[in-house]
C-alpha cells in the first residue's frame, strides 16, 4: 500500500504532497451517475500513449489531433515531463508520445498541461527554480496554434495565483460575454475549508489578481483543481470527498449561466469511478471527451490514461 501511494504520489507532483497525504479511510459507495451526466464506460488509451510509468495529466488540443500528458517514462529530462503524441486525423491512431524539450521541461518536475481556448497558451505547474512555493503554476504562449513545438520560454503566473504552498491543476476560461478571463485550479494554501481547495483567479489588466476560493467546489477533503467546459457551466474535478468509491474520484458541478454558483459536486458513479484512483480529469474542448489518469487494474503501467465519451451535453446536443 505504501508503494502504491507513494508511486501515486510521485505521479501527481511534488507540490500536493500534503494533499495526497490526506486519504479517506472510509467511503460511502456511490452506485448509480447523477443525472447530469452520460459517461460511457472508460476505454484504455493503449500501449502506445501508455507506458510501464506513470502517464498522467492529459489535454487535448482544439482540433483533437495533439494528445498532451505529462509521465516519468524514460527519455525526459526531469522526474516528471510533459509529452505530446500526435495523429493526422480524429480516425488515425496516436502516434508515439515526444517529449516537449528544454524550453518546456527541466530537471524538475513540469504536469499537467492545459491550454487556453485560442491555443495560444499552455499552463502548466512545476516545482522549478524561480517559484513562490512548493508548486507553482506557469503559462507558456506560442504564435502557431498547431505547432507543437513552438513554445515559447514559461512565464510564472505570479503571486495573485502562486503561493507559499502547491498550486496545480489549472484550467483556464475565456468568457465569451466579455468578463475577465479565469484560472481555476487546485491549491494547499491556508485559508480554506480543507487540505485541498478549488480556487480562481482573474485576468484583469494584464496580470491574475488574488486567488478566491470557490467555496462550493471545496470541502473538508482534498479536492484537487479540475477542468472547466468550453462555456464554463461544467466543472469536473477530482476529489476525494465523503462519498468516494476509491481514494480520488472524479466529481462533477453545473451552474446555468457563468455568474452562478456551481451546484454541489456529484460522484460520476460506478461507470467512470472505481475503487481504485481517478486523477486530473480533461474535458475536451468540444465537451464529448473525457480523458483521465487512473492506477485501476488492467493497465499498462502504475497510472494509465482512459477515455470516456458521451453524445449530450447535460440533455442537449452539443453545439
Amino acid at each position: 500500500m505504501n508503494a502504491r501511494r507513494n508511486s501515486l504520489i510521485a505521479s501527481i507532483g511534488v507540490g500536493v504532497v500534503a494533499i495526497i497525504l490526506t486519504v479517506i479511510t472510509t467511503y460511502s459507495p456511490v452506485t448509480a451517475s447523477p443525472r447530469f451526466y452520460e459517461w460511457s464506460a472508460p476505454v484504455n488509451l493503449g500501449p502506445v500513449i501508455n507506458s510501464a510509468f506513470n502517464d498522467i495529466g492529459p489535454a487535448l488540443s482544439k482540433d483533437g489531433l495533439s494528445l498532451y500528458f505529462y509521465s516519468n517514462r524514460p527519455g525526459g529530462l526531469g522526474g516528471l515531463d510533459i509529452w505530446v503524441s500526435q495523429r493526422a486525423s480524429d480516425e488515425d491512431a496516436w502516434g508515439s508520445p515526444i517529449n516537449l524539450g528544454p524550453v518546456i521541461n527541466t530537471s524538475a518536475t513540469e504536469g499537467v498541461p492545459s491550454f487556453s481556448r485560442d491555443g495560444h497558451r499552455m499552463f502548466f505547474n512545476s516545482n522549478r527554480t524561480g517559484g513562490f512555493g512548493s508548486t507553482d503554476i506557469w503559462v507558456s504562449w506560442r504564435p502557431q496554434t498547431h505547432d507543437d513545438f513552438g513554445w515559447q520560454t514559461p512565464v510564472n503566473l505570479g503571486p495573485g495565483v502562486n503561493s507559499v504552498g502547491g498550486d496545480s491543476n489549472a484550467t483556464f476560461f475565456a468568457n465569451e460575454e466579455g468578463s475577465a478571463p479565469l484560472v481555476f485550479f487546485g491549491s494547499n494554501r491556508l485559508g480554506g475549508p480543507g487540505a485541498g481547495d478549488v480556487y480562481y483567479s482573474a485576468w484583469v489588466d494584464g496580470t491574475f489578481g488574488p486567488a478566491t476560493l470557490v467555496a462550493e467546489l471545496s470541502s473538508p477533503q482534498p479536492d484537487m483543481g479540475g477542468t472547466i467546459r468550453f462555456d464554463g457551466l461544467e466543472f469536473i474535478q477530482f476529489s476525494s470527498r465523503n462519498g468516494s468509491l476509491g481514494n480520488f474520484d472524479l466529481w462533477g458541478s453545473i451552474r446555468k449561466s457563468t455568474s452562478d454558483i456551481w451546484s454541489t459536486p456529484e460522484n460520476l458513479g460506478a461507470i467512470v469511478n472505481s475503487v481504485s484512483n481517478e486523477l486530473t480529469p480533461h474535458v475536451s474542448p468540444d465537451g464529448r471527451l473525457l480523458i483521465f489518469g487512473s492506477d485501476r487494474p488492467g493497465g499498462f503501467g502504475a497510472v494509465d490514461l482512459y477515455v470516456s465519451t458521451r453524445e449530450r451535453i447535460n440533455g442537449k446536443q452539443d453545439r
